[in-house]
């Protein structure tokens, strides 16, 4: 007699590529059989659908503004049961200490956090970070069983130019699994990208974009985050010829969405209701990405397969009732079962190390050439040739044309750089905003209408040590603390939601009309995605690859 048999369930079939009825079998965490079963337990599932439990190809754990341990209370009880982080965001701030940390808080959870280790720390020459990761230091950690790979490659210009040290990190991974990040790379750089041994990429934006990606040999993952949105213009490219190189993945994904939307099951949803088959839906969800990331037990229902399945009560809707992790049930109705373990470790505290700022330190006397153009829910920018506003000599924010002030402070090693700029599209008309998550050196960013407000924005993240922040007229009106690594909340994901709401409605009361006006900024300062980006040494030509001041 088996251990446990879930009775009477329509079982998915990502292999045969079928829907049939049939019980479950489960023996020490593992599928044993599919039939007619008797169990020591049987749970019956009156024919709802049972499928193999859904996988996040790609994400940074530390977009969620909580630690791994809350991470998993979220995104389990909607059916994940496996993503593919690249921790790369905590990395930049703390080194091979900060993989140590979110390695140590990812045991013991009933959720299977594999790591593909980060290639590119610093991202780019353009910014400071706390540390660079060379070769040498990424070697130390391949053994651990959950490193699974190389982490996105997004100095693509490196590998094109045979730059050595990004290439040696590469050769490390040779016999491996190597993520891309080549936004808009194209025709002959495409491929000398891909011949380096990269197998793919989640940063295509067009269906153009993805087919000539999918004709090159990568695998394309299909994003759907919070800012980034490119679900609805990728889904064409999901064809019988082409739907086994494609994935879903999250990349960035906030406490609201993670709540509100969902994560996997919501990308499944999207996907449905434009059109794909439920069926090929599910398998992008599952088998593709155990497939891709050579875990061999993962993405089916079959003998010999882990035990991670989810039951739903249909697939258009997509309502998760429970999740069952190694054979055992750990979610059920959106609530998860077992407690979850949480370790901070001290060093993953008090990361500011930045010289006391005045208000001078944000005028600009030398008026920029650009000015960074925001594209609502993208990552991308353009570089736009716009006139600023000059007062008594200096540049100032223009707050009729929605051209505002924007400052980078280094925050890693009291370096006092300050990168200073303009951008458009914020749509801010008193105060200020800042953050201390900015992709992908976690600098200081505040954006605003005045000196005062900016200056007094990034006191307070320095004050929190990391955090999120709103000010006006020389007052703090919201604020969310995050001390650890000042990208993360020690706080649960509910009440992480809950004040970034309400610094969401303090935003939309002074003008921005943005969903993700935090987001939008972090990514404000990402030097490796077109077109102009902003970092604690000016501002970066990242078409051409060059500081413009």
């Amino acid at each position: 007699m088996e251990e446990i048999v879930l009775k009477g369930a329509k079982i998915i079939d990502t292999l045969r590529e079928e829907i049939y009825r049939g019980d479950v079998a489960i023996s020490k965490g593992v599928i044993s059989g599919i039939g007619d079963y008797r169990g020591k337990e049987e749970i019956n599932l009156k024919g709802k659908y049972l499928l193999p439990g859904l996988m996040d190809a790609h994400v940074h754990l530390e977009s969620s503004m909580v630690t791994p341990g809350q991470y998993a209370r979220a995104v389990v009880p909607q059916g994940t049961t496996a993503v593919i982080a690249d921790p790369h965001e905590i990395a930049n701030v703390l080194g091979i200490e900060g993989i140590a940390y979110i390695l140590s808080a990812s045991t013991d959870l009933p959720l299977d956090i594999f790591i593909m280790l980060p290639s590119c720390v610093p991202a780019t020459e353009f910014e400071t970070s706390k540390v660079r990761l060379e070769a040498g230091d990424l070697e130390e950690l391949i053994a651990h069983p959950q490193v699974i790979g190389l982490g996105e490659v997004m100095n693509f210009e490196g590998v094109i130019k045979g730059d050595p040290g990004i290439l040696e990190k590469i050769i490390l991974f040779k016999d491996g699994i190597i993520d891309g990040h080549a936004p808009g790379l194209s025709g002959e750089n495409l491929k000398r990208y891909i011949q380096a041994g990269i197998g793919s990429d989640h940063e295509c934006t067009t269906k153009e974009e993805g087919l000539e990606k999918l004709r090159e040999g990568m695998t394309v993952m299909i994003r759907e985050g919070s800012v980034s949105k490119n679900l609805k213009d990728l889904i064409p490219i999901v064809k019988d010829e082409t739907y086994k190189k494609c994935l879903f993945c999250t990349d960035d994904r906030n406490p609201i969405d993670l709540l509100e939307e969902g994560h996997i099951d919501f990308l499944i949803k999207k996907a449905i209701s434009l059109g794909l088959e439920p069926l090929r839906a599910v398998q992008l969800a599952t088998i593709n990405t155990a497939r891709y990331f050579r875990l061999k037990d993962r993405g089916a229902i079959a003998p010999g397969y882990r035990a991670d399945l989810v039951v739903a009560s249909d697939l258009e809707d997509f309502k998760v009732g429970m999740v069952f992790k190694d054979g055992k049930l750990v979610a059920k109705e959106g609530k998860l079962l077992p407690p979850v373990r949480e370790e901070k470790s001290p060093m993953v505290t008090k990361t500011f190390h930045a010289p006391s700022l005045k208000e001078k330190d944000f005028q600009i006397r030398k008026v920029p050439s650009k000015v960074i153009g925001i594209i609502p829910n993208e990552a991308v920018t353009r570089s736009l040739d716009e006139r600023v506003r000059i007062e008594n000599g200096f540049a100032v924010s223009d707050i009729e044309r929605d051209i505002l002030k924007i400052a980078v402070i280094e925050r890693h090693k009291e370096t006092g750089n300050i990168g200073l700029g303009f951008i458009k599209g914020l749509g801010l008309k008193e105060g200020a905003l800042g953050t201390s998550i900015a992709h992908d050196s976690h600098n200081i960013v505040v954006a605003g209408t005045n000196d005062r407000d900016m200056l007094l924005a990034a006191q307070e993240i320095i004050r929190m040590q990391g955090g999120l922040v709103i000010c006006s007229r020389e007052r703090i009106l919201g604020l969310l603390p995050l001390p650890v690594a000042g990208i993360m909340s020690d706080q649960d994901l509910s009440s992480v939601r809950k004040r970034l709401k309400g610094l969401h409605s303090i935003a939309s009361s002074l003008g921005i009309g943005l969903k993700e006006p935090f987001m939008t900024l972090s990514f404000l300062t990402l030097a490796v995605i077109p077109e102009l980006k902003i970092t604690d040494k000016g501002l970066v030509d990242v078409t051409h690859s060059r500081l413009l001041t």
